[in-house]
């Protein structure tokens, strides 16, 4: 059991023949109870603010749990927005490349058809060439045979008859 200062106050001590001085005694009791009063008061303040500490440790620590729970969440957030992010970019990636296969291909179809078109019109226009020299040739050939010649002579002789008959 802790003394107080009020105990230090009311002790009584017996009286013996040559004892203490009575005025000094209390004299020294009353400053023990003046320091033993300023300890009190001092613990009680120490307390306090131990108290005090106490709580704004607890309210640090739980802002620290709850600071570590949010990093912790955030990072799961973070990789999960990457394995996203790199998911997708790998359907875009994919989706690209058979986007360029395919106009590749439609591009080399369309290639072919149009060399195969063009060789299509080399083939008729030498045949429309042939055909006109052929032509050509037919009418050369008309124009100098003696038989022409021959048409005009004779038309100059009819002109000669008709100039007669006028």
């Amino acid at each position: 059991m802790s003394l107080t200062p009020l105990d230090i106050h009311n002790k009584v001590f017996s009286r013996r023949m040559r004892g203490f001085h009575e005025d000094e005694v209390n004299e020294y009791l009353d400053q023990i109870i003046k320091d033993f009063e300023l300890v009190i008061r001092e613990k009680k303040t120490l307390e306090q603010k131990v108290d005090e500490l106490t709580e704004r440790l607890k309210h640090f620590s739980n802002i620290e749990e709850t600071l570590n729970k949010s990093i912790l969440i955030a990072q799961e957030t973070a990789e999960e927005v990457k394995r996203n992010a790199d998911k997708e970019s790998r359907l875009i990636i994919k989706e690209a490349e058979k986007n360029a296969d395919r106009i590749i291909n439609e591009s080399l179809a369309k290639s072919r058809k149009i060399t195969i078109d063009i060789e299509e019109l080399k083939k008729q226009a030498m045949v429309y060439r042939t055909r006109f020299r052929m032509l050509l040739e037919a009418q050369m050939d008309l124009i100098s045979n003696e038989d022409w010649d021959r048409l005009m002579e004779t038309t100059e002789e009819e002109e000669e008859l008709i100039a007669r008959r006028s």
